[in-house]
């Protein structure tokens, strides 16, 4: 029924995705400590060493608790490598994957023209919101880890306008809107990169269905190969990018948690 928001609907193909990754960071990430010497690296692991360097960094200046970062500075590293690998998935040819989804339908009796797979899990606004709202509940539990629950209440009803009672419901009003609007934002930003990205992919590939239905765009295949090429560079840029930003509003939202109004 149209107008009906259903949240018993799971989107199938963004979780296995996002699983498999998932595990496949994992596995690097553990195959790089496992074999990890103390002469002279190898290129995995000094790309590793650099990576966990670059995230012990961000997280010591802006996490100043040192038994925090114990446990935040591991989980900023598989943030990254996480959501770097999710939007990796976009440098794949976009209907590569679909197609080899139908195929495996039809092979197996179902009908292949109903088989949809998203491969781009943040490209999936559920996915992007479900990162954003754990990191929602890892602030939560260190506001209350830092502060204790009445230390976390009493800031909630004491800022940002002050302690006097009268104020206490417009402070956890501002509060409420506060969480809601970084979760919201947090989320939205990974997602609608990642979406238009998918878009700009799309509409690139459909230069060269164009030139199939038509003999005076002989160039347009050209122009798609290139096209492809130049936005392929440029989106290592963005997938990269993206992740560090995802991670880094992870690390600063975990770090106000650790500060008191």
């Amino acid at each position: 029924m149209k107008g009906v928001i259903d949240f018993t609907v799971f989107n199938i193909d963004s979780i296995f995705w996002a699983a498999l990754l998932g595990v496949v960071g994992s596995f690097f990430l553990w195959k790089a400590s496992r074999t990890a010497t103390s002469g002279v690296p190898g290129r995995f692991q000094a790309a590793v060493e650099i990576l966990v360097e670059m995230v012990d960094t961000q997280a010591k200046g802006i996490i100043h608790n040192s038994k925090s970062r114990l446990l935040v500075a591991p989980l900023a590293l598989a943030v990254f490598v996480w959501i770097f690998l999710m939007n990796a998935m976009d440098l794949l040819p976009v209907d590569l994957l679909p197609k080899i989804w139908q195929l495996a339908r039809g092979a197996a009796g179902h009908d292949p023209h109903h088989a949809f797979l998203r491969v781009v899990p943040t490209a999936d606004l559920s996915t992007t919101l479900g990162l954003s709202v754990s990191v929602l509940l890892v602030c939560i539990a260190y506001n209350i880890k830092i502060k204790g629950m009445g230390g976390w209440l009493h800031e909630m009803v004491s800022a940002p306008f002050g302690a006097h009672p009268i104020l206490w419901p417009f402070n956890f009003v501002f509060q409420i809107i506060e969480f809601v609007a970084k979760t919201v934002s947090h989320g939205m930003r990974l997602f609608g990169n990642m979406y238009a990205g998918e878009l700009v992919f799309m509409l690139i590939a459909l230069m060269g269905g164009a030139a199939a239905g038509s003999l005076s765009g002989v160039l347009l295949p050209v122009g798609q190969i290139f096209a492809g090429t130049i936005w392929a560079i440029f989106h290592i840029l963005i997938i990269t990018l993206q992740a560090f930003i995802f991670m880094m509003l992870a690390l600063v939202y975990v770090g106000q948690a650790h500060d008191s109004h």
